[in-house]
């Protein structure tokens, strides 16, 4: 170190301070002189050796302490302060104001203290640097801040804050009046996450009797409750609350949705057999015992259709193994699968195709597109043919499709029909735009040309012909009908 230990005696046991008497003035030059060569004279003692020494404030206190930055930032304010009121009674020539001092530390220093103090501005300094502001380290936030989180909110107020995503605690609301009137204020509001938040909060601190009675006169939330129980699962407290409001059909339906938990087969089918007794509404009861009865026939199929595949006693089944249970299937793909397994076997059978539309009562137009698309799979032809061929009481043919012949070719070009299939039921379209549009599409040449001809259209027969190929059998048609229009005309001249 620089200088001898008694001189460090000296330094410590002296001071340069003076005492305060009512005789010394108040001035701030002073005092900021004074202030400077104590720092100046205290860093030349620490400068040599930083590491070994704590550096400290003249009350004792080390600096870079809490207590000590708060000193310093209450002094450092009030000598700013003093120091405008005596440069404005000097008759100072400049009207601007003193600004605030210059924070001399870091807020690291604060908590390290460790760092140098730098030099404190003279007066004469601060009053040239105006713009410099003085930012004093923030210890603690303000008193207005935590009133986020206060208990004085009254319910309007709370609504209010929820709805823009505060923080707000429900558990001061503990009278049934509070708890009720905070209710009304959310559904005012018309948010209805707000609604469900409150709703919950009732829901656990109100018992179900009365929360049941206060929700009857309230249907909006009641509708929020209802709906939030049944996306969460609470199957117990939906039915009570539905049995309490008196809504027997919703009951029932709630029940009857527990089906889908259940993966047994045996187990679902004897539940949905306890289900048909429930109080349903005439239309909902048809139903249930349908899908009872469904689920019966689905389970005496699976097993004969099992044991043959097994068995390998079917060619069918030998030649398009079946992908997946048949179990649990909707009405209209089982029967897809009938009409694909067992489209010839008798009426009396169960898994009959007919048999299945007569029981579930099917309509025509289901039953020949589920038909058509499996027959049409299996490209089964002389099973589409039958489909859609009728006879009179005359006893004569004709084919007849409740869809619509335009529909049998777009289900039939699905399944890669040949041309000659298809142009036999393009021919059956009665719509002529639809028909040519049809057969211009699927190259159905022959309807083509037949059309324009019934058409007399000359004109799109020639340029038709363009579109053939050249030596085809369709162009040598157009050729013969062309020829065939001029001699006749030839022959009427």
């Amino acid at each position: 170190m620089s200088r001898s230990r008694a001189d460090e005696e000296e330094y410590w046991h002296s001071s340069k301070c003076r005492a305060f008497t009512f005789d010394d003035e108040d001035d701030e030059l002073c005092q900021l002189k004074e202030s400077k060569r104590a720092v100046n004279s205290l860093r030349d003692i620490v400068d040599d050796d930083e590491d070994e020494l704590e550096k400290v404030s003249w009350s004792g206190e080390p600096v870079g302490s809490i207590s000590w930055s708060i000193k310093e930032t209450a002094s450092s304010s009030t000598s700013s302060l003093e120091g405008r009121d005596s440069s404005l009674q000097k008759g100072s020539s400049s009207n601007a104001a003193l600004p605030k001092q210059v924070s001399s530390y870091s807020l690291s220093s604060l908590f390290k203290g460790r760092n140098k103090l730098p030099s404190l501005q003279s007066l004469s300094d601060a009053l040239s640097d105006t713009g410099v502001k003085n930012y004093a380290p923030e210890l603690r936030r303000p008193k207005a801040e935590y009133k986020d989180y206060s208990s004085d909110w009254s319910p309007k107020d709370t609504v209010r804050r929820m709805q823009r995503g505060k923080v707000c605690s429900l558990e001061r609301f503990r009278s049934l009046q509070d708890k009720l009137v905070l209710l009304d204020e959310a559904v005012a509001g018309h948010d209805g996450n707000v609604i469900t938040a409150v709703l919950i909060f009732l829901k656990r601190t109100l018992r179900r009797e009365i929360l049941f009675r206060e929700l009857e006169e309230r249907q909006v939330a009641l509708c929020h409750l209802i709906h939030f129980l049944k996306e969460t699962g609470e199957q117990k407290m939906l039915l009570d609350l539905l049995r309490f409001l008196d809504r027997t059909e919703e009951v029932a339906l709630s029940q009857y949705r527990e089906h889908l938990n259940i993966q047994d087969v045996e187990k679902r089918r004897e539940f949905l057999k306890g289900c048909i007794g429930l109080p349903f509404s005439p239309e909902d009861i048809s139903h249930i015992q349908d899908h009872y009865t469904l689920l019966e026939r689905q389970i005496i199929i699976e097993a004969n259709d099992r044991h043959l595949e097994t068995a390998g006693q079917s060619e069918i089944f030998r030649k398009y193994p079946r992908k997946a249970s048949i179990l649990n299937m909707p009405l209209v793909t089982t029967l897809f699968y009938s009409c694909f397994y067992h489209y010839t076997e008798a009426e009396g059978t169960f898994s009959s195709p007919t048999n299945l539309k007569k029981t579930f009562k099917i309509p025509d137009k289901q039953y020949v597109l589920t038909a058509l698309a499996a027959r049409a799979k299996l490209r089964a032809w002389e099973d589409v043919d039958a489909l859609f061929t009728t006879k009179n009481w005359l006893g004569y043919t004709k084919k007849k499709a409740p869809i619509g012949f335009h529909r049998v070719v777009e289900i039939l070009q699905r399944n890669n029909a040949p041309v000659q299939v298809l142009q036999e039921y393009v021919r059956l379209v009665e719509d002529v735009e639809t028909r040519l549009n049809l057969a211009t599409k699927y190259k159905c040449h022959d309807v083509v040309i037949d059309t324009y001809r019934d058409l007399k259209d000359r004109i799109q027969l020639m340029a038709y012909k363009c579109k053939v190929e050249r030596g085809s059998a369709e162009e040598e048609k157009i050729n013969s009908i062309l020829n065939n229009t001029v001699r006749n005309t030839c022959f009427l001249l």
